[in-house]
């Protein structure tokens, strides 16, 4: 049999599978997502593109499917990708009913991956404008490659000060022991047959909005005709004496992260600040460097983002202790106290930017300037979970989501962002999930067993839910952003009578 042979095999009987159910089956020995959706089938690959997450655990609203791990969306008529942080889609097959008996018909070639690349135009020479996206990240990624897979057949540059192609950055303190290319979001090649030219250690150093022409630090110039800035932001530093001594790292690309893991094997590591990147950089040098130490301001880890109910259960996981000593043995300090904009080119010009440097843009991701969009770390944008009050929100999912939404409005499509922020931390094995935005939060309501680590916290802010957060209740967070995602509200008395033991009836809910 070779990869073009078409199978049909018969996978289960109709009555195996109730209405809005989730069915993994075989096909061919191959794993097939089997969807019933208001009496109907669909079959789809099994697993999420993202991470290999079990679409049969996800959550399922209408025709939109979730995945349980990080919120990725995927049409179930299409298999089209509708939400990030995935890339890709999902492959569909074909379903059919006979005598009460349901049969899949797929290509071996597609049931060999789950996932399916959207379709693109192709770059035509008689087409001369540019887009150029400065940013080599996620957000200028996906600006560029919805660009194509809209129809745009111009000119695409994406101009990054890095010497990689878009890679996983969220590896980069979980995977410390991974090589660059083994966290390359899309191949070199990859970029080449989508027409999109991507340029390496070109750093903007300024920009004439009027001419628009973007000045770079090896003293060449590019016009443009649309600009995306998605240049993300830098780790805050230490600004304190000896902040400059030998051995004091931050993270910010995969070299730093290979050096970190060189520096502090077998020696004395102190972590400044238990943030997101201290607390996962901790946990996994904990079996490799020979002390850790966490210094921080907060009685806990993550307090600021996820109160101190999650930060307790965080410090027990890690077993970490929050240093409040005068002096610590230290070969090797990693800082990661925060981030900054990488907006300092701008200055001097009109560009609307916040007093942190975030640029100003509004729900298009468009900023003040005429033709020029911003996306990702680098802005600062209406949140409709803050009452469309403007914050920074440096997640993945996030930047992926403005990159769509910023190529969809360079082509004139008045596409407004729509999304609910969802990130996720690991420690130690443990994944902590968290959807929407909790900023202002005056009250939480915990549901399960913060002490056995099986809990939801929900975040509540004028009487209803902006946020929650889990850990060990798949698809409890996935199923709240798709909540929050369709503009409902959940009260705080709706949260109180939450019941995770019962999760297939809150999801019928």
């Amino acid at each position: 049999m070779d990869s073009t042979d078409t199978i049909t095999e018969e996978v289960c009987r109709e009555d195996d599978v109730g209405d809005g159910q989730l069915l993994e089956v075989m096909v061919a020995g191959y794993p097939v997502l089997l969807v019933r959706n208001r009496k109907e089938f669909r079959a789809l690959g099994s697993k999420c593109p993202h991470y290999g997450a079990p679409l049969s655990k996800g959550v399922l609203r209408g025709e939109r499917l979730r995945c349980p791990w990080h919120g990725a969306c995927f049409n179930i008529r299409t298999g089209d990708i509708e939400e990030y942080p995935a890339l890709d889609c999902i492959s569909c097959f074909k379903v059919t009913v006979e005598d009460g008996k349901v049969f899949i018909t797929a290509k071996k070639k597609d049931l060999e991956s789950s996932l399916r690349v959207k379709d693109t135009s192709r770059r035509c020479l008689l087409n001369k404008n540019t887009m150029l996206l400065l940013g080599g990240g996620v957000a200028a990624l996906v600006c560029a490659e919805t660009l194509r897979q809209e129809g745009f057949t111009g000119r695409i540059i994406m101009a990054t000060n890095e010497k990689h192609v878009p890679y996983d950055k969220s590896k980069l303190s979980k995977e410390m022991n991974l090589k660059a290319e083994d966290i390359y979001l899309r191949k070199p090649e990859f970029l080449e047959a989508q027409g999109i030219e991507f340029w390496t250690e070109k750093e903007a150093v300024s920009v004439d909005f009027q001419k628009q022409k973007v000045h770079f630090m090896d003293g060449s110039s590019q016009k443009y005709h649309q600009l995306l800035i998605a240049t993300g932001s830098r780790s805050g530093f230490l600004k304190v004496p000896g902040a400059d001594l030998q051995n004091i790292r931050t993270l910010q690309n995969p070299e730093d992260s290979s050096k970190i893991l060189e520096l502090a094997t077998g020696k004395n590591l102190v972590i400044v600040g238990a943030s997101f990147i201290g607390m996962e950089v901790a946990a996994f040098l904990s079996d490799k460097a020979g002390t850790i130490s966490v210094v921080e301001r907060e009685e806990f880890p993550y307090q600021h983002a996820l109160g101190p109910q999650v930060g307790g259960v965080a410090m027990k996981v890690t077993e970490a202790v929050l240093a409040n000593g005068e002096h610590l043995p230290a070969d090797v300090v990693v800082v990661g106290i925060g981030s900054t904009p990488n907006s300092a080119f701008l200055k001097g010009t009109s560009i609307a930017r916040d007093d942190k440097g975030a640029i100003l843009v509004n729900l298009h991701m468009q900023t003040n300037i005429p033709n020029v969009f911003a996306a990702g770390d680098v802005v600062t944008f209406p949140v409709a979970l803050l009452d469309g009050d403007s914050s920074s929100i440096r997640h993945q999912q996030v930047a992926e989501a403005h990159g769509h939404c910023a190529a969809l409005n360079m082509l004139k499509r008045g596409k407004e962002l729509h999304t609910v922020p969802y990130f996720w931390t690991t420690l130690l094995g443990k994944s902590i999930r968290y959807a929407g935005c909790g900023n202002g939060y005056t009250d939480t309501v915990v549901k399960g067993s913060l002490e056995q680590q099986k809990f939801l916290i929900f975040y509540i802010r004028d009487g209803h839910v902006t946020a929650a957060a889990s850990l060990n209740c798949d698809p409890m967070v996935s199923l709240i952003a798709e909540v929050l995602y369709l503009g409902k509200q959940i009260s705080k008395e709706e949260a109180e009578a939450c019941d995770i033991g019962n999760i297939p009836s809150l999801a019928q809910s």
